[in-house]
């Protein structure tokens, strides 16, 4: 049963982000948002010509969706539409991936369109976002699920003609809607994905900081500070999602769309997307026949629920971890993946890795660091127990088994995650000092 909410600002902060009074403690400036509309109502019926009229996407419209989101909102958003311009309804078929053939599909499919409506979640949304960015026409979305942070990023998930999941610059939409009702009424598993994808935020943090850290990489706190108040919430209400709850809904809602905002800020996805994003899309690349069908978010959920092991388990360290020179199996890399990947995924670990010197040099910058490291850290961890027990409220898997994914596969996963982005973690780091191997088997993999 969906339970109806009255006088929920569901808008608070986003609309003093999007009007420019909101300032960035980081900066003290103002926020400059590539949006001209960010709307979460408990419902949205009836409006849907009024919204997208104000965007100004032109006199011929392409709504898209799939078989799922057309009954869920597709049909209602293209009738809707027809009295502000003519509209071509294109419903793209089920189970496609955001890649390069699928891009190439709806740039053909909308290309006398002035402009193109997505009314989906993910991967309705990422492949219109980069369609449009690249033939640089105005789109706008409207979500059918809480599934993913991806509404309000300016940037899409897509993954190549050979097979290499990348996430590419693209463009905002014009306008993001998010209906409420919607949302609650889409199946349970997409809004624990969400969740999934939400619980990052503490394993991300880690690495993105303890990597700012060890190595002055780019860090800022902003996207955090913009979600803060909203994540506790977001958890208490997990249960609500199994259940349809609008309120549940709707504080997963915000939390999506604010981790969403920190692209914008920062240019960069970082601040959701470290170790744990690397697993799940090892998982997406290389798993083959083995991969259960299971979503990005599910995925991601699994993923930072391990890697918040790891974190915790390295964290609880008195003395820091003592690592060696970084280990590049480039014969293993070829083997695992193939003529064509396996040199980009040589590529990228080469960037991060560490020889014998910059092993010493490292091992000398976190034993002077260490006890501050561990103090600046831990408040940014959440009990792994809170976080599986979010998942579980909400129905979402926890482990391998749940996703259905077999545990040689999940074993590698893991393993060889820091393989294939330039982006060093709590992977790198353990498994450069010996100890993700023995992680891996105490974890019964």
């Amino acid at each position: 049963m969906i339970r109806s909410i009255q006088g929920t600002n569901w808008n608070a902060l986003l609309e003093d982000i999007l009007s420019g009074k909101w300032k960035d403690p980081s900066t003290g400036k103002s926020a400059t948002i590539p949006f001209e509309t960010i709307l979460i109502e408990e419902t949205l019926e009836g409006r849907e010509a009024e919204l997208v009229a104000k965007l100004r996407l032109g006199a011929r419209i392409a709504v898209v969706s799939d078989t799922n989101t057309v009954e869920a909102m597709g049909r209602r958003v293209a009738k809707a539409l027809r009295e502000i311009g003519t509209v071509d309804e294109i419903v793209l078929p089920p189970d496609l991936a955001c890649d390069e053939p699928t891009i190439a599909r709806v740039q053909e499919l909308t290309r006398h369109a002035d402009g193109v409506v997505a009314v989906g979640s993910g991967v309705v949304s990422d492949t219109c976002k980069y369609a449009t960015f690249k033939d640089g026409r105005p789109f706008a979305v409207f979500g059918t699920a809480a599934s993913m942070n991806g509404y309000a990023a300016s940037t899409a998930s897509v993954t190549l003609a050979n097979g290499f999941k990348v996430s590419l610059p693209a463009h905002a939409p014009r306008g993001i809607f998010l209906d409420l009702a919607v949302t609650a009424a889409s199946p349970a598993y997409l809004s624990a994905a969400g969740l999934g994808d939400s619980l990052c935020r503490p394993t991300a943090q880690v690495d993105w900081w303890a990597s700012h850290r060890l190595f002055g990489t780019f860090y800022s706190e902003t996207p955090y500070i913009l979600q803060r108040n909203d994540e506790a919430a977001m958890i208490a209400s997990a249960k609500g999602l199994a259940m349809g709850d609008i309120n549940a809904a709707g504080h997963l809602q915000r939390v999506l769309t604010l981790c969403g905002f920190g692209v914008c800020f920062t240019g960069v996805s970082n601040h959701g997307s470290m170790g744990e994003h690397q697993v799940s899309h090892w998982m997406d690349m290389f798993a083959g026949d083995a991969h259960p069908g299971t979503t990005h978010g599910q995925q991601v959920g699994v993923a930072s629920l391990a890697m918040a092991r790891l974190q915790h388990r390295i964290l609880a360290l008195e003395t820091p971890p003592h690592i060696g020179p970084t280990v590049i199996d480039e014969a293993g890399m070829m083997r695992r993946y193939g003529a064509e990947i396996g040199p980009m995924c040589i590529a990228e670990a080469k960037k991060k890795a560490l020889d014998a010197d910059g092993a010493r040099a490292f091992n000398r910058k976190l034993a002077d660091l260490w006890p501050v490291l561990r103090t600046e850290l831990l408040p940014l961890t959440m009990p792994v127990s809170t976080m599986e027990n979010a998942l579980l409220a909400a129905g979402g898997p926890i482990d391998a088994d749940s996703l259905g994914l077999p545990r040689p596969i999940w074993r590698q996963a893991m393993k060889y995650a820091r393989e294939i982005r330039n982006r060093w973690s709590f992977l790198d780091l353990a498994d450069d000092a010996g100890l993700l191997d023995e992680f891996l088997e105490d974890e019964g993999l």
